[in-house]
């Protein structure tokens, strides 16, 4: 595969790219650039850490780039989810794993990591040390929003070390590419510039969107990823996720209530749904409605469906059933998955935690 080619998928998992120059001199000169994520592992998973993950996933290894899934579980615990539990989160991150290969993301070809195996490395905490040192107090506090909190809401000290943690993951993972959502820009730019400081390396950043929930968006001004990331899906706000276990039933309740306004495709969780996710998985999408009603309709591309709907030919409520039918059944294979062995025992002991912020 030539570079064009490769920066052309690329392209399409980055919202943003830090920078576009960047990524293409690492491609022409680099045979096998690396690539990480990482999540808290923190409770169910949902579609956007599933789905959409393995999508990108998948999309970075067909380019050629050796990608690292990483279970940050210290950094969970440092940031107090689960209460604080180390052997909480620890489960939790089996099964945040166990979800990762049962949702279609090519996991012969992924590398999974755990904090737990990372911090043993003397190394590893002398880089974390390094960044505090090049650090102000101020500036990370600013990045508190990589843990889903604001300025204002980063209270305890472990969560002053977080951000250096992150950036260090880094570097200890020998990472060109910091392949992670929107929420995480202002750490991966950290990274960024004090990697040169520090005598590394310049990663870049590739952002991917996050998918959001499914609830109304937030009224009044608001800073441009400040408004992406309160619309986000989160975990935290259990009624306006989709989780990957959710059951048939349960997907088709939260989708009924979600927010859908009529002609409206900017911010509008179901037409996300269906450009994020449903058509990157299958070629058309059907939306089945009573003949009454004109019938059944057949979209083979999102611009199809998007013409469609701001003409308001199309009615909010069909939409939603036709999102939920097609969500289902690319939840299946992952509700299946987790019906027995090792998958149930990690579920079932996920589910008896309680989620905290």
């Amino acid at each position: 595969m030539d570079v064009a080619t490769k920066l052309e998928l690329i392209k399409q998992v980055g919202e943003e790219i830090i920078t576009e120059e960047d990524l293409k001199h690492l491609l022409e000169t680099k045979q096998k650039p690396i690539a990480y994520d990482g999540f808290e592992p923190s409770g169910q998973v949902h579609i956007a850490q599933g789905i959409l993950r393995a999508l990108n996933v998948n999309k970075m290894l067909k380019a050629g780039i050796h990608f690292k899934m990483y279970a940050a579980d210290w950094h969970a615990w440092a940031n107090l989810k689960f209460g604080g539990d180390l052997e909480k989160i620890q489960i939790a991150g089996d099964y945040l794993i166990e979800v990762w290969k049962a949702c279609g993301m090519d996991t012969d070809k992924v590398e999974f990591v755990r904090a737990t195996d990372v911090v043993n490395n003397q190394e590893y905490w002398k880089k974390v040390l390094k960044i505090a040192r090049e650090s102000t107090i101020q500036r990370i506090l600013r990045c508190g929003q990589i843990m889903g909190r604001k300025e204002g809401e980063v209270q305890q000290a472990s969560q002053i070390l977080y951000p250096c943690m992150q950036a260090a993951d880094i570097f200890e993972f020998e990472a060109d590419i910091t392949q992670l959502g929107m929420d995480q820009r202002k750490v991966n730019i950290l990274a960024r510039e004090i990697g040169q400081k520090l005598g590394w390396w310049k990663p870049v950043i590739v952002s991917h969107h996050m998918l959001m929930g499914l609830g109304e968006p937030p009224k009044g001004d608001k800073d441009a990823l400040e408004r992406k990331i309160e619309l986000k899906m989160s975990k935290s706000k259990p009624d306006t996720a989709i989780f990957m276990t959710d059951s048939p039933h349960e997907v088709i309740r939260k989708i009924k209530q979600a927010y859908c306004p009529a002609k409206e495709v900017n911010e509008n969780p179901m037409m996300e749904y269906a450009r994020y996710l449903i058509f990157e998985h299958q070629k058309t999408f059907k939306v089945e409605r009573p003949q009454k009603f004109g019938g059944d309709l057949e979209f083979t591309s999102f611009l199809e469906l998007e013409k469609v709907y701001v003409a308001g030919e199309l009615h909010p409520m069909d939409l939603k059933n036709a999102v939920a039918i097609h969500l289902n059944q690319l939840l299946d294979p992952v509700r299946k998955h987790f019906t027995k062995g090792k998958a149930k025992e990690l579920l079932d002991q996920v589910l008896t935690f309680q989620v905290t912020r």
